[in-house]
């Protein structure tokens, strides 16, 4: 099975705003990210899945070519209860330093720790891997796509942020029942 995983493209939202959950739209580059993105994903997918925030669901959208997308709250992207659409620099700088420290264990207040966002994104993994479909779309969001990644490369979770994931960043996974094979493809702003 190729598994795309697909971030979504860039949101409009100020730069240093902490969105985990947060409904956000996307930015007006929209369209010319998403073409520059098609060019390098197939034609069509046997399945697509979405987080249902609408920064995936409208990409989800625009590349499902008539294939229905799926949405699963396991793909939302990490849940930072009370700090969502808080500036970062707003944050207490003690409660926020706690959680840079241990962000697998100790969640933001109202909110999900690293683990929490794991646990939902491998059963959703499990549950795939038992499907027999040919090339999959999951279109989500960047933590989603390192927990992913710490299941599949067996990376401890504390190392997952040391993972890059652009907007419009697509990762490639091929998996079989023996061995996965996992390529990284990141696309730039100049389409490269």
């Amino acid at each position: 099975m190729e598994v795309f995983l697909i971030r979504h493209t860039t949101p409009a939202i100020g730069k240093g705003v902490c969105y985990g959950q947060s409904d956000i739209p996307l930015a007006e580059s929209f369209l010319e990210e998403a073409a520059k993105l098609r060019l390098h994903l197939p034609e069509t997918f046997n399945r697509i899945y979405s987080s249902p925030l609408k920064r995936c669901m409208e990409l989800a959208s625009l590349l499902s070519h008539r294939t229905e997308v799926i949405t699963d709250p396991r793909l939302m992207e990490l849940n930072f209860g009370e700090w969502e659409k808080k500036r970062w620099d707003d944050i207490s700088g003690e409660a926020l330093d706690t959680w840079m420290k241990d962000f697998v264990n100790v969640p933001a207040p109202g909110g999900e720790n690293f683990e929490m966002l794991f646990l939902r994104t491998q059963a959703f993994y499990e549950e795939l891997t038992q499907r027999k479909e040919k090339q999959v779309a999951i279109v989500c969001h960047a933590g989603v796509i390192r927990a992913f990644l710490a299941i599949v490369l067996e990376i401890p979770l504390r190392n997952a942020f040391k993972i890059p994931v652009s907007y419009a960043s697509v990762t490639k996974l091929n998996l079989n029942t023996d061995t996965c094979y996992c390529s990284l493809e990141y696309l730039n702003k100049s389409g490269g």
